[in-house]
């Protein structure tokens, strides 16, 4: 009777911090996809309706702060710990957000922005290294799910919110509402324990049995805290700083920073801003606009729950493939349709409706949850926190290039040529997972981390037998 209260009471605790740290994505969620609708009311009021350069800096703001903090949170991670940033994340959201709510001219809501996207940058490498880190490995994935979850909760809850405001156009509301988030996240986060794999990377051995045992069933302790402490031994002996770079190191960094690059490079924010225009081109009314916004963020929610549910079930690198053939599969469709028989009538309509809805639904159960989940597996304890930042910095980056290239590409070549581009993304993500990708699935942080110091070691035993 005791081991079972026992029991239940560490799925309890493990559960709890992932969920309350999770709020971090939904804030990432709503903060991005909040601007879309807000977008429409705030041009008037602040002169800018007939500038599009302005408004292009008020969107795209975020996402040179998001760069900003995805490259500076990992190594104030490994300093200050994951639940401090994750405090502090807080703290630059609700700024932010109140910032924006309250600004008196575009200067301002572009200053806004770009702290908003610090905040952004920051909870997404810290919200799935934290659940990743102090999850079991049985259910790491699933956990680390709830990032992603909870980034399209947060995109639909911004497009609740845009839709449910729209008639008196309250711009400043739409914006300041993350602020209630924000102080969740804030005031939960202080009664969360730290993860036990940095409090062992600061000699806090104590601390992070205390945390292990809150958070696994009691014959899982001591393996869990040995495992720790062993790689901790072993990278302790061999990694410093300025080894992000180092031989062993390298084919996860290269893996880590291909998968976020190509999460980008598939065209998801593409496809979800240009989906609504695409229906209102079909004949689908003005306020169609915002309304298939609500269905999209709908249609991806649903399916990233499959990613939760299943991670940990079917595997990673199983599901990203599936999501490459289903993205690839749907745009090449939508692409030769369009360059074959136009963008009119009303069966290409229920067509494009069908490949939109099929490639949105194969993100969000594959490639939208899955890379986060990886990340933060593919590297050791004390580089786990800079190379982490790296990889999604180079997710914003990808992100910032993409928004910034295809209205230009979509103007020079047209709809369907531009859908089998990113087809053909699609087909290179493919190859990619299929020939550099490892399984993850099942496997303990610190077994992933042993295989990579095995891998120069092996190569140097057969070099030295050839």
């Amino acid at each position: 009777m005791t081991e079972t209260k026992q029991r239940h009471g560490s799925a309890r605790s493990v559960y709890l911090p992932a969920t309350i740290c999770a709020i971090g994505a939904l804030l990432f969620g709503y903060d991005t996809g909040v601007i879309s609708g807000a977008l429409l009311y705030l041009k008037g009021p602040l002169g800018i309706a007939d500038n599009e350069f302005l408004q292009g800096l008020v969107t795209s703001g975020i996402l040179v702060g998001a760069m900003v903090g995805a490259l500076t949170s990992g190594s104030l991670a490994a300093r200050l710990g994951r639940r401090m940033m994750t405090l502090i994340a807080a703290c630059v959201f609700a700024l932010g957000s109140l910032w924006a709510a309250f600004s008196p001219d575009v200067a301002n809501l572009v200053l806004a922005r770009f702290v908003i996207g610090i905040g952004v940058g920051l909870a997404s490498v810290i919200v799935p290294m934290y659940i990743a880190e102090i999850s079991p490995t049985r259910i790491r994935g699933t956990l680390t799910s709830l990032n992603q979850l909870l980034i399209t909760t947060g995109i639909l809850l911004a497009y609740i919110v845009d839709y449910a405001l729209a008639p008196w156009e309250a711009w400043r509301w739409m914006l300041g509402l993350a602020v209630i988030p924000a102080v969740a996240l804030f005031i939960g986060m202080l009664f969360m324990p730290e993860t036990p794999r940095w409090l062992a990377s600061r000699d806090r051995t104590d601390e992070a049995r205390a945390v292990l045992e809150r958070t696994r069933p009691p014959e899982e302790v001591e393996e869990g805290f040995e495992e720790i402490r062993a790689a901790q031994r072993q990278t302790g002996e061999q990694l410093g700083w300025r080894d992000l770079t180092a031989k062993w190191i390298r084919p996860a960094l290269f893996i880590g920073i291909g998968l976020a690059v190509l999460q980008q490079f598939v065209g998801i924010n593409t496809i979800i801003y240009y989906a609504p225009t695409t229906l209102t081109q079909l004949g689908m009314g003005d306020g169609a606009s915002i309304a298939a916004q609500v269905g999209i963020g709908t249609v991806m929610l649903l399916f990233t729950l499959i990613a939760v549910r299943y991670t940990d079930r079917i595997g990673r690198k199983r599901l990203l493939l599936t999501g490459s053939t289903g993205m690839s599969v749907s745009l090449g469709v939508l692409g030769i349709l369009t360059l074959i028989v136009g963008a009119s009538g009303q069966t290409v309509a229920i067509i494009t409706v069908i490949c939109l809805a099929t490639y949105i639904a194969s993100f969000g159960a594959t490639w939208g949850p899955v890379v986060w989940v990886m990340l933060p597996e593919l590297y050791p304890l004390r580089i786990r926190g800079p190379a982490e930042g790296l990889a999604t910095w180079s997710n914003w980056a990808a992100n910032f290039v993409v928004s910034l290239a295809f209205p230009v590409v979509l103007g020079a070549i047209g709809q369907g040529w531009s859908m089998l581009i990113f087809a053909a993304l699609g087909v290179l993500s493919f190859v990619f997972v299929s020939a550099f990708v490892p399984e993850t699935t099942g496997r303990s942080l610190e077994g992933l981390e042993a295989d990579l110091h095995e891998g120069p070691a092996k190569e140097g035993i057969e070099s030295q037998q050839v």
